[in-house]
């Protein structure tokens, strides 16, 4: 009987650090902090025709390092495109106005993030700013859907032909 007790606490410990770990893990991955300076930061917007997998608050980057968050992601019924609202850490209040968002994935099978790449111009993004050059998310069905179609007209089946 003391082995059987025994065994029913050391599975209730491992179980209780496993859902310990599993909350550290939670609250590691959901951290939405944006800054060292006080919260301060700025919008800006971008509209995509496909945004694949994004989700609010993915990272936003440029060179690989996070300057901000996605903060909202929205559906806009007159344009018919996704309107992805960012905030960015003030800190990086000089990035060119004319710099573009695209959507890229991190890893093979990681979470999707908004990668910006700068432009040239002397004015920045303010508050409130769009990004005008925008580069939607691969789609993996599409691309393989692509590559079956191209596949198909080098075998002479897809192109009008006949044998």
């Amino acid at each position: 009987m003391r082995s059987t007790r025994a065994v029913e606490i050391s599975t209730g410990l491992f179980v209780l650090l496993g859902f310990a770990a599993l909350f550290f893990l939670v609250t590691q991955i959901t951290n939405r902090d944006l800054s060292l300076n006080g919260g301060a930061s700025y919008e800006v917007y971008a509209e995509f025709d496909n945004i694949g997998s994004l989700r609010p608050g993915a990272a936003v980057s440029m060179a690989g390092v996070t300057v901000g968050r996605v903060e909202s992601i929205r559906f806009d019924q007159d344009i018919y495109k996704a309107v992805v609202r960012m905030r960015i850490n003030s800190a990086y209040d000089r990035i060119p106005a004319d710099s573009d968002a695209s959507i890229m994935t991190s890893g093979l099978l990681g979470g999707q993030y908004v990668g910006l790449t700068p432009g040239g111009e002397d004015t920045y993004l303010a508050d409130g700013d769009r990004i005008e050059f925008v580069q939607d998310a691969l789609v993996l069905e599409n691309l393989i859907n692509q590559l079956v179609a191209n596949f198909g007209r080098r075998d002479g089946r897809d192109d009008g032909s006949e044998r």
